[in-house]
């Protein structure tokens, strides 16, 4: 009886102390992480948190007291990171991860970033490491989020909503890029490295800076870069666009000049649907007509003046052109295409 009392004593210490020592195996967490993303122009956006459950419990006012900072989330702080300088609610917010904590009330919201991201919650907040407050103002919804969840809602590439939503309310939050800026701040560094041998990122940067309505004497220096390189036609075309936004007339339409004499067939099929997009069909039309004519050799060419035609109206020179088209070119796939076209001319 002693030595089975020894032994029943030792499997419990034993046991004990392999309890002490023993790991803890993974289970689901009640508030599941989760992250999501959003691209605007160039600039990532992205929150990282943990989404609670309403589980039958009144939210906003209990279990989310108003007039507390909240940590916008569950477990540790939700982070709100941002890959360049955006605009939020108006106030600029510099490039960074930010620990996300909002103040609500039965009205207006207080949005925080704040730039202490590793805290448990906002247990150990501290108003003096805020790098921005916004005020905004919640909605309701008539669709229940049983899980805290939040959305990018309509985002273009200068801008979208950052939306926490839970149980019936959203609470929106805008945010705004300066993508021309960014973008060309991205581009300064790429023609730093290998983009800088070549020709067609310096009249890219001199191009999208005339586009975004950028610095004119930047962009000229960009679209001079790419001359060195050789009179292409779209370098000469950028150049051009420069020269007649300073108000050089003369000097703009010199540069035009120039690069039609050195246009190739892509440059002048590009520039024609280019014409097209901005709705100058007759003047796309020409510059097909002028591609036909130096590449007659080429299906393409035909293809495209067809295309143009049948906008225009004229169904009888389109048919022509893309009858021209179909018995030059070689691919079943560009066959195809066409004798569709030409089938829907023809009704």
């Amino acid at each position: 009886m002693r030595k089975l009392l020894v032994v029943v004593v030792s499997v419990l210490v034993s046991s004990a102390a392999l309890a002490q020592g023993a790991p803890t195996l993974k289970t689901p967490e009640v508030s599941p992480a989760a992250k999501v993303e959003q691209t605007v122009g160039l600039t990532k956006l992205e929150v990282d948190y943990h989404r609670p459950a309403v589980n039958g419990r009144k939210v906003w006012g209990e279990l989310v007291p108003y007039g507390q900072v909240w940590r916008a989330g569950a477990n540790e702080n939700t982070v709100f990171t941002t890959s360049s300088a955006i605009k939020v609610a108006g106030k600029m917010l510099p490039a960074g991860s930010y620990g996300l904590h909002m103040l609500p009330t039965a009205n207006d919201w207080t949005v925080i970033f704040n730039k202490v991201t590793t805290a448990w919650g906002s247990f150990a907040y501290e108003q003096k490491d805020d790098q921005l407050r916004v005020t905004v103002r919640p909605t309701t919804v008539g669709e229940k989020e049983e899980r805290l969840a939040y959305r990018f809602d309509d985002p273009t590439d200068k801008a979208t909503t950052m939306t926490l939503r839970w149980d019936k309310l959203a609470v929106p939050v805008k945010i705004e890029v300066d993508t021309p800026a960014v973008v060309m701040n991205s581009m300064r560094g790429e023609l730093k490295g290998l983009a800088q041998f070549f020709w067609e990122p310096w009249m890219q940067a001199a191009a999208y800076w005339m586009q975004n309505g950028g610095n004119l004497d930047e962009a000229q220096r960009f679209a001079d870069k790419s001359l060195t390189f050789g009179p292409h036609f779209r370098s000469l075309r950028a150049r051009a666009a420069v020269a007649e936004k300073k108000g050089d007339k003369a000097k703009a339409e010199q540069l035009r000049a120039e690069a039609m004499k050195v246009a190739e067939e892509p440059d002048l099929n590009i520039f024609g649907y280019t014409l097209m997009q901005q709705k100058k069909l007759d003047e796309a039309i020409t510059i097909f007509e002028r591609n036909v004519k130096e590449h007659p050799q080429s299906w393409n060419t035909y293809d495209s003046l067809g295309e143009a035609l049948a906008m225009k109206g004229d169904k009888s020179a389109a048919v022509e052109n893309y009858k021209r088209a179909l018995g030059m070119v070689k691919d079943d796939a560009n066959k195809k295409r066409i004798t569709d076209v030409l089938a829907r001319l023809n009704k």
